[in-house]
């Protein structure tokens, strides 16, 4: 054999040692994570042949699998889809999957290597494979006025309701939002008419507002900006000014309260009293006077920055942006410049003071259950984080159960609102309208965000537009709590 016949020779024989071990390598250890790309459609396919589990809620059957007459399976929504279409999400054999249907996906088809010992002994007592179910924290009641009060009124927005001592979301609603159903549609021409309409749609109603999006959370931040303060020894009669603008440090921009409205009479007020009336110039002073390192830390004990892979959904990160001197630390004191916030987080803050100080990890799913509906799995409470003291979540709560006071609200509600200018002439923008609260009689905080001011365009504010759904949401969950004395 002549030299070139041995080096091709050897050539092939690389070349199938490389295949073959690339072929193993993808058997082996990329099997799972291609199986369940969303992406790939052949996942989906096997639910045509199979039923996958359902996803419910306080009872209501959000997605189940029914059979043809040919014993194939389509996937169906059965109960108020737009209102919990942008949580469930849609499971398609063409499309893919979005939300609960796409991070539960291996649960819902019964492939997780948690079901292993189910899935063994179903095959060896002969019984059919199916897909386990998911069942929700959601209230139904709570995340339907959550969706109504949105979309009644034709605003962009989202609501979250949290329950501060678990860390169960009791609502998270979107708007605009769309019908999963129409997705699933077992007429491809349809499904494929349905989707093509809401991902070309401006209104981007296929985005979960409340987790995929974040927006300046204007004054509703000036709770991160107090804690920081109280922690650091300020107190509700500390001594902030009450001038209508402040200078902001190293620069001969000045920051305006309001309207340009004083806080209240008087060269000097107390923190309190600028708290209450939601005053710009104190909160640059008090975040200026302790500091950039204390202000951050406060802010990523809240989670700020941080993520939420146990929720249960995808989550667009906070943040509280760089804090490169001053002028930008003042900037971001009032939750402007580069602060932004998904409600999600928003909400967190507000449940994180109406637990003492502790941050627990946010989750939407309440178990997992067998085709019996026998409970497989109970997801339990976990602790993220002490935020702040329990002195200081007290006197957080005094601070906004004064601001309530102060927009006329309801004498059993904690709050702060917020007005976010944004966009390049933030002066002339439409604001986003924020109201963070909870109750002081049950066991529910909300955030609520409307964006470009909803109906009210430049004269919105957060009390005026966000500021009654927010009540309305804490209302409807104070019944539903009061009505089966758990809420579930």
């Amino acid at each position: 054999m002549n030299k070139s016949i041995r080096a091709v020779t050897l050539f092939s024989f690389l070349l199938i040692v490389a295949l073959i071990a690339n072929l193993t390598y993808i058997q082996a250890f990329q099997t799972k994570s291609l199986a369940e790309n969303p992406l790939n459609s052949r996942q989906f396919l096997e639910m045509k042949h199979r039923p996958r589990g359902q996803i419910s809620a306080g009872g209501q059957v959000l997605a189940e699998s029914v059979a043809d007459a040919e014993g194939m399976y389509d996937r169906r929504y059965p109960y108020n889809p737009q209102a919990f279409g942008s949580v469930v999400g849609y499971a398609s054999d063409r499309f893919g999957a979005a939300g609960i249907e796409q991070s539960q996906n291996s649960i819902l088809t019964g492939e997780d290597d948690s079901l292993f010992a189910k899935r063994t002994w179903d095959n060896l007592t002969g019984k059919p494979t199916q897909g386990a179910n998911v069942e929700l924290t959601l209230l139904p009641a709570v995340q339907e006025t959550a969706f109504n009060e949105l979309s009644s009124k034709g605003y962009s927005g989202s609501v979250v309701a949290i329950r501060p001592s678990t860390g169960d979301v009791l609502a998270m609603a979107s708007t605009p939002s769309f019908d999963p159903s129409a997705i699933a549609s077992p007429d491809p021409d349809a499904s494929a008419a349905a989707f093509n309409a809401l991902s070309q749609d401006s209104n981007a109603p296929l985005l979960d507002r409340a987790t995929q999006q974040t927006q300046p959370p204007g004054s509703t931040f000036k709770v991160i900006t107090t804690a920081a303060a109280l922690q650091s020894g300020d107190n509700k009669n500390t001594p902030v000014t009450a001038a209508n603008k402040i200078t902001l440090p190293d620069t001969a921009t000045t920051l305006e309260n309001y309207n340009g409205e004083t806080c209240g009479s008087g060269s000097q007020t107390t923190l309190y009293e600028a708290f209450r009336r939601s005053c710009n110039a104190p909160f640059v002073q008090l975040a200026t006077k302790n500091g950039a390192d204390v202000f951050r830390k406060t802010a990523n004990a809240f989670g700020i920055g941080g993520d939420y892979p146990q929720l249960g959904l995808p989550v667009e990160t906070s943040r509280l942006g760089d804090l490169p001197d001053g002028a930008a630390l003042g900037q971001s004191a009032i939750g402007q410049r580069d602060v932004a916030l998904t409600p999600l987080q928003n909400a967190i803050n507000a449940a994180t003071i109406a637990n003492g100080g502790v941050r627990m990890q946010p989750h939407l799913i309440h178990q997992i259950t067998g085709a019996d509906l026998k409970p497989l799995r109970t997801y339990t409470p976990k602790v993220a984080d002490r935020a702040i003291s329990k002195e200081v979540a007290d006197q957080e709560k005094e601070l906004m159960l004064a601001a309530e006071k102060w927009a006329n609200g309801q004498s059993n509600i904690a709050s702060k609102t917020g007005t976010a200018e944004h966009g390049e002439d933030s002066r002339s923008s439409k604001p986003h309208t924020w109201y963070i609260a909870f109750s002081t009689e049950a066991d529910v905080a909300v955030a609520v965000l409307v964006e470009n001011g909803g109906d009210l365009g430049q004269e919105a504010t957060g009390n005026s537009v966000a500021g009654p759904i927010g009540r309305a949401v804490i209302n409807s969950a104070v019944g539903a709590i009061a009505a089966t004395g758990s809420g579930r």
